[in-house]
């Protein structure tokens, strides 16, 4: 499969990064997952957006622009003319050993894309309770980085991610987040979603599924909910920039209503209608 790295398509046989890459020696980078639709990334500035500030804030330099971006998508994607699952991973690149450079003005930049996977909309996963307990980020809002060492050890408890989905708790016991997802319920029609400020990932469907919420006039709680607020809840779903918003239909002994869920299918339609408008009606068609 041929993929992008610092300005030249190359195959994915022929990548290689230097092993004095600061990404590789001290975990020092970054990376977005996304889609496309019908040959776009819709939501691509947002995703561009929140990898600038982690940047920012570790003084990585970031020789492109969106529209660069674009363009390397839009020639990935042409290889077989499908819907891409795509990868935009900055890793600080190569230096001295040791914390020398104040800045990192030469990144290692790769674009990495798959074929996007067949799975239908509205397919159920049963969630499980993580024994590994959520690790707390780097600074106040955590970014995603390469320190995906916590995020790896919690994948390990599971034999089957296309299945099922980790759900974390803090060291308090309160609920964070998936092993690749935000997490949702709602009770009493009321969307309840574990706040930024315990150190989750600020996610981008997230914030797009808040977004949804806000335009239909569904209430929203954020805050620090334990696990018995959750299972107490009438419907459940997570949200991933790929597989959108996923039902769930339990967690150990306790149902939701998965996809029949009625607030569900409500913010997934709404969801789907951003997507339509990004598009245009013309090009939404069979979305």
């Amino acid at each position: 499969m041929l993929c992008w790295m610092n300005g030249e398509f190359i195959e994915e046989q022929d990548l290689r990064i230097s092993p004095f890459d600061h990404g590789f020696l001290y975990g020092l980078g970054f990376f977005e997952t996304f889609r496309t639709y019908k040959g776009k990334a819709v939501f691509l500035p947002n995703h561009f957006g929140r990898l600038l500030e982690a940047l920012k804030e570790y003084r990585i330099h970031f020789p492109y622009t969106i529209k660069d971006l674009e363009e390397i998508i839009e020639q990935l994607n042409a290889q077989d003319g499908n819907e891409g699952y795509f990868r935009l991973n900055v890793s600080a690149g190569a230096h001295a050993i040791g914390l020398a450079p104040s800045e990192y003005l030469e990144p290692t930049v790769i674009l990495f894309r798959k074929e996007l996977p067949q799975v239908k909309r509205g397919t159920e996963k049963e969630a499980v309770w993580l024994k590994t307990p959520r690790n707390s980020p780097e600074q106040n809002q955590r970014y995603k980085s390469h320190h995906y060492g916590n995020n790896v050890r919690a994948r390990l408890e599971l034999p089957n991610l296309a299945k099922q989905e980790g759900f974390f708790t803090d060291v308090q016991g309160v609920v964070a987040e998936g092993i690749t997802s935000n997490i949702f319920w709602i009770k009493d029609d009321i969307l309840y979603t574990p706040s930024t400020e315990i150190g989750i990932l600020p996610g981008i469907t997230r914030a797009l599924v808040m977004d949804v919420a806000e335009i239909i006039g569904i209430p929203v709680r954020e805050g620090r909910f334990l696990k018995w607020e959750l299972e107490q809840a009438d419907e459940c779903f997570i949200t991933t920039a790929v597989q959108e918003l996923v039902p769930i239909s339990h967690i150990g002994k306790v149902h939701f209503a998965g996809s029949e869920g009625r607030i569900y299918q409500q913010l997934h339609n709404g969801y789907i209608e951003k997507i339509v408008t990004s598009l245009g009606e013309y090009n939404a068609r069979k979305l």
